[in-house]
Parts: structure tokens; sequence; C-alpha cells
């Protein structure tokens, strides 16, 4: 259907507006029960098929390192002749913001301290403890995290920019399927990757929303309830639509990069006004210690303990960047054209994972500073309200209050740019695939949500979220690790076309001197005949 306000993939834009609609009405309509159902739901596929989690995010990245230092690394995104569209600086503010943002705010404090105050491996000595606090933080915001994303986003981009398949989740599986993907197999598939997107951008909004909630009550005494987070969902949500409304390079660019300054500015005041030289030298022995152990944390599924500590931490946390992952894979693919293979992989891997790493020690370490010289409340903040341990921290430092605003504008600034770059995305997938969709589509999505968020508050709060991102990520998981043969076998093929047209050229200027020479050598003959001649 198209018209001038909307341009769908019908197949795929009336199952998945039917799903999302139905899950806002049962729970509306169920009320207070489905809180037992979230929960339910999410021990039983955490506590099943958690090692399933574990294995996939290590093969996501094994495959990433691969390609990017394999023989295939070489390959352009759009061909050899393609130029990026955005600078770097744009590109890495783009990708960070997409795939952190309200994440990184929400947790950047409170799961050190968690982790902190209930030791996932049991330690009992403080600096252990605190030590272990940062591996696994590290661990949750890292390089399997990222990979995630790598993966999708490469697929993306390629079968797009250099196989001119239309920017859908379906054309990554086209060495498998063939044109089929035109059909019923690619109708699920994209409606599986909008359900995912849509449910994990609702999961990170939910989040954001408590965050600036509980930073304006515990600032200015305002209620922090449900009422005022939906009140909030709904403002943010129309400053979202109006940037979706601008598209990619007016909106959604425009505010990556103020998040990235905004969010270096918060950085450094945070460094300078905490105890600095404590945060750069745990910065350092964090990322050393969390190298270190990579594959052993990577690993890790707690088989002997048999606690919940994994269910609640490790599972949640791949579950939700992968169902995330088509919406932060398909933006970061529209913004990678002219990118190499190598050059995206080692940008996605590497550049964000760093300044996560920056941002976790000093927030992180700031708050552990505090809980090792017996300073503050931090823990005790923690467990009353989790959405409260940022401004809580910079309370106990010089200019808490200006800082405080500063982190309520930059929560909000992220909310706004993953919702309106996730509508734009969603936009995408659910009109076949085309870069711009008409206005009116995007702003149904950019509202819809808003309404999921929502949604989920008022079902059950934080459990809530954390199902909605279980529930959607653990069947797209199944997607990535047969997306991961695909690319394989995509890069491979392309890489022999490339090195076939290569000797081909070779070849042909070869047999182009070798004329040359011949007829060179012709004329000489000539000419010396003629002299004999005369």
């Amino acid at each position: 259907m198209k018209n001038k306000y909307f341009d769908i993939h019908a197949p795929v834009f009336y199952p998945s507006a039917v799903i999302i609609l139905l899950f806002i009405g049962l729970t509306l309509a169920i009320g207070k029960p489905m809180e037992e159902v979230f929960s339910r739901t999410t021990d039983g596929i955490t506590t099943n098929a958690g090692w399933l989690l574990v294995m996939a995010v290590n093969i996501f990245l094994a495959f990433s390192l691969y390609f990017a230092f394999s023989k295939m690394g070489r390959i352009r995104l759009g061909g050899p002749n393609a130029k990026p569209d955005f600078s770097t600086f744009a590109w890495f503010a783009m990708l960070f913001s997409a795939g952190m943002g309200i994440g990184l705010l929400f947790f950047s404090v409170a799961e050190p301290i968690m982790h902190y105050s209930n030791p996932p491996r049991g330690a009992t000595d403080p600096v252990v403890a605190a030590q272990d606090a940062m591996k696994f933080t590290f661990l949750h915001y890292g390089l399997h995290a990222w990979a995630i994303y790598a993966i999708v986003g490469m697929s993306l981009a390629f079968f797009t920019f250099n196989k001119k398949l239309p920017l859908t989740l379906r054309s990554v599986f086209y060495p498998l399927l063939g044109d089929r993907i035109h059909g019923t197999l690619g109708n699920i598939i994209d409606v599986v990757a909008v359900v995912a997107t849509l449910f994990g951008l609702a999961t990170s909004l939910g989040f954001g929303v408590q965050q600036v909630s509980a930073g304006l009550a515990h600032l200015f005494g305002t209620p922090d309830t449900i009422t005022v987070q939906v009140l909030l969902i709904a403002g943010i949500t129309g400053m979202a639509t109006i940037s979706v409304v601008l598209g990619l390079d007016k909106g959604v660019r425009v505010l990556s990069e103020l998040n990235m300054r905004l969010g270096l500015v918060f950085l450094i005041a945070m460094l300078i006004l905490g105890p600095t030289v404590f945060l750069l030298d745990s910065f350092m022995q964090n990322t050393g210690a969390y190298m270190q152990e990579l594959i052993s944390l990577g690993a890790w599924t707690e088989t002997y303990a048999q606690t919940n500590w994994q269910n609640d931490w490790s599972a949640f946390y791949w579950a939700w960047w992968i169902s995330w992952s088509p919406f932060v894979g398909m933006f970061i693919a529209r913004v990678s054209k002219g990118r190499t293979v190598r050059e995206f992989f080692l940008g996605v891997l590497l550049v964000p994972s760093l300044l996560t790493f920056l941002w976790m020690s000093v927030f992180g370490g700031s708050a552990l500073y505090l809980e090792l010289n017996g300073v503050g409340n931090i823990s005790e903040a923690v467990n009353d309200n989790i959405a409260t341990a940022l401004f809580v921290l910079l309370e106990e430092y010089p200019l808490g209050f200006i800082t405080s605003i500063a982190g309520i504008l930059l929560v909000t600034s992220f909310f706004v740019t993953s919702s309106d770059s996730g509508s734009l995305v969603i936009d995408s997938i659910t009109s076949g695939g085309k870069l711009d969709a008409p206005v009116g589509q995007r702003i149904f999505w950019a509202l819809s949500e808003g309404a999921v968020a929502a949604t989920l508050l008022l079902g059950g709060g934080l459990k809530a979220l954390q199902t909605a991102a279980i529930s959607t990520g653990l069947p797209f998981t199944l997607l990535l690790l047969i997306m991961c043969y695909s690319l394989y076998k995509a890069l491979t093929e392309e890489y022999e076309e490339l090195m076939a047209q290569k000797e081909k050229k070779e070849r042909e200027s070869y047999r182009k001197v070798l004329e040359g020479l011949i007829q060179k050598r012709q004329q000489r003959a000539g000419s010396s005949a003629g002299q004999k001649k005369e």
C-alpha cells in the first residue's frame, strides 16, 4: 500500500502491527497478574537457554575477528570506488549513540555497585570484589556486545550496498534462500526483526524514562510514579517524532553528534571532579584485567555455583543486545557505506568498546572509590531504587546539582536518539527495504515505541522490561547464528569474484603491454627493412 503518508510492505507491516497492538491490549486488560507472567517467562528462558545465549555471543565475536583480519577485510562496502557518506567522527558518534546510550547512563553506577555488593564469583575481599565488579561490567558492555551489532550491521550493509538487495533482514539470507527471501520465509524473518527491534527499544526507553523520573524526583522532589513516567514517555516520544520527521541527516545525525559532545563533556567533568588519578589507574587496570580474562569471562555460566546471578545479568544482557541488533545493525549499516570490512569490524568493535570502558571506569570507579573508602551511601541508594544511582553518586562530588541536571539532559537526548533512529530502521523494514519511508509511517512507529515502553512500565516495571528483551532476543539468536554462515558464504564469494576480476585485469594489462611491445618490434623491423631497401 502506498500513499502520501504510508508506503508499506503489507505482509510485514500488518502482522508486526497486530502483534504489537495485541500485546499492548492484553497487558493493559490483564493488569497486575501480568507481572507474574513476565517473571515466569524470564526465569524459564534464562534458566533453560542461558547457555545458548552465552555460546552465541562468543560465536559472534569469533566471526567478527575472523572477518576483520582475514583476506576478506579488503572488501569495501558499496564497491571498490565507494566513499564514506559521513566523517569518521560522525560515524562513531552515530553508532555509539544508537548502540549503548541509555544503558551506559542507567547502569554505569548501578551495575558495578551491585556486583560489588553481590560478587558474581563470591569474592570476600573488597578489593577483589571491586575488580570482579568492573570485569563483569566490561564483559556486558564490551567486545561481545559490539560483535552482535557488527555481525548484523555488516550483513545488512554488504547485501544492500554490494548486492543491491533491499535494506531488510531477509536480504541477509539470500545466499541460503535465494529468491525465496521475497516470499513467506522472508516476511517471517522481517516480522521477527520488527518485533524484536521494537521490544528491545522499548526496554531501553523504559530504563531511560525511569532514570529521568528518578533524577527529577531526587533533585526537585517531584513524584516518581508510573503516571509521571508515562507522561515523560509521551513528552520525550514527541521530541523523538520531530527528529524522525527531519530524517537521518538533519535529525538523527545532528542529535547523535550532540550526544557525543554532551557525553564527552559529562565524562571529562566527572573525571576532573572525581578522584582523577584513581580513575585513570582503574581504566588501565580494568581494561587489562578484562582482556586477560576475556575468554573465561565470556564462557562463564556459573555451572557449579548454581545461583540466579547469570540469569539476572549476563543472560538478560545478551538477549537485550540481540533484540536491539536489528535496530542498531541496520542503523550502522545505513551510515557505513564506503568503509572496508576490516575498517568496519575494527571500528565497531574497538572504538565504542574503549569509550565504554573509559565511561564505566569513571562513573563506576567513582562509586567504587566511595564504597572502598566508606563514604556516602551508594549501595543503599542502588538497593532502594536503581534508577537514582547516578544522581546519588553525583551529589557526593562538587557541582552535584549541575552535573545531575546535565545527566538528565543526556539521558533525555539518548532517549530521543534511540527512538528516532529506531523508528527509521523499523520504517525501512516495514516498507520493504526503502531508505526513505513517508513521514506518516515514521510517526506511527515512533509513537508505537513510546506506547510499548509505557505499557511495559504499567504491566510490571523493571521485570517487564527484562522479559520483553529476553523473550524477543532468544528466537532472534537463532537467526543471527544462521546469518554468520550466510555472511561468510557471501563475503567468500565476493572476494573470489574480486580476485578473478583483478586477475582478469592483470592479464588484460599484460596482454596490452605485450601487444605494444610486439607492435613496436614490428615497427622497428619494418623501419629497418625500409632502410636496407633504400
